[in-house]
């Protein structure tokens, strides 16, 4: 049987399409997307529409009993070559451990799924190490929020669509690092974008409500700029529509910001391909960092990011008994830019 230890979803989801099933799999991690689309995928296409009548059977883990599952699992199927069982939630199983005697000597004409869903299963266990020598386990891993804008990108590559940074900046902002989220708002968005286009941040602005004048990415490059007047705009729209635009919400993107500021001072080297690979950045960005770095010295920047921290704790009612986000908010820009 192949080495399975680190297994990658692209490899699994080859194998399954492939029809190469083992018997077992722990499917776990903080990242619920890729969990979802390997189970989705074992639960429509291992069986005929036909033999998941007799052989499929789909629980959650709340609401199950590990005896019960593992006599399920030791079933045969009836008129195909393999029955699927799959457990949903099963980090709400209690007694998971339960299974490993079954895990042992798993039969291989059964497909068990475990979806273990928002944390990672503990690789010392004789648990986890008795389901990698007979099955899968995959750990499905939360990717860096640097990350995601590439992942944006080679999804709509595979779709045969492109977009600028800008708009994958914007959706990576809006939208956070929450896979699912994503993939369920980039279909609702090609939903109106002919095949094969590139998506800007007019089509973002226009099919999935985020203003493309007055988000955190406009403010940093205002802040940049130390546009002043600019910076104030967008500030007032947040204080105005603070659901959307929390200062919990704004704080860390800004840290993350200006921390790379700081960073891009102490390059040995500056070429716009390095400062890109150093801070993890389309290079279509490198020119913002650069004006921001000129317009904000080591020693300002230091004072930026304390100023951020110091605001952080305010907006979360640390030493701050009555302003609110829309004060705080336009008390921080203020002394950032001053």
């Amino acid at each position: 049987m192949a080495e399975k230890n680190s297994i990658s979803f692209d490899n699994l989801l080859a194998d399954l399409k492939n029809q190469i099933y083992y018997p077992v799999y722990l499917l776990h991690g903080e990242e619920s997307y890729f969990i979802d689309i390997i189970s989705d995928y074992i639960e429509q296409n291992v069986l005929s529409d036909l033999e998941k009548e007799f052989n499929q059977t789909i629980v959650y883990g709340k609401d199950s009993d590990v005896s019960i599952l593992i006599s399920y699992a030791r079933r045969f199927p009836m008129m195909a070559n393999y029955q699927v069982l799959i457990v949903k939630e099963a980090q709400d199983l209690e007694k998971i451990e339960d299974f490993q005697p079954y895990f042992e000597n798993p039969l291989t004409s059964t497909i068990l799924v475990l979806c273990y869903k928002y944390t990672k299963y503990d690789k010392r266990k004789t648990f986890y190490k008795t389901i990698e020598k007979h099955g899968v386990a995959y750990e499905s891993a939360r990717l860096y929020d640097n990350k995601i804008p590439d992942w944006i990108n080679e999804y709509l590559r595979k779709r045969n669509y492109s977009i600028t940074p800008k708009a994958s900046a914007l959706l990576c902002e809006f939208l956070g690092a929450d896979l699912g989220k994503i993939v369920n708002e980039i279909q609702k968005l090609l939903i109106n974008i002919p095949a094969g286009a590139e998506i800007n941040e007019e089509y973002v602005e226009k099919n999935i409500g985020i203003s493309k004048d007055f988000n955190v990415f406009e403010l940093q490059k205002a802040l940049a700029k130390k546009d002043v007047v600019k910076a104030n705009q967008i500030i007032l729209h947040f204080a105005a529509n603070l659901r959307e635009n929390p200062l919990v919400k704004v704080i860390p993107i800004l840290h993350s910001y200006f921390v790379k500021v700081l960073t891009y001072h102490y390059l040995p080297d500056k070429s716009k391909n390095s400062v890109a690979s150093a801070l993890s950045v389309n290079p279509f960005f490198v020119a913002d960092y650069q004006q921001a770095a000129r317009n904000f010295p080591v020693g300002k920047v230091v004072s930026v990011i304390s100023y951020l921290r110091e605001y952080d704790l305010k907006a979360k009612g640390v030493e701050n008994s009555s302003a609110g986000d829309g004060e705080l908010m336009k008390e921080l820009i203020f002394k950032i830019l001053h």
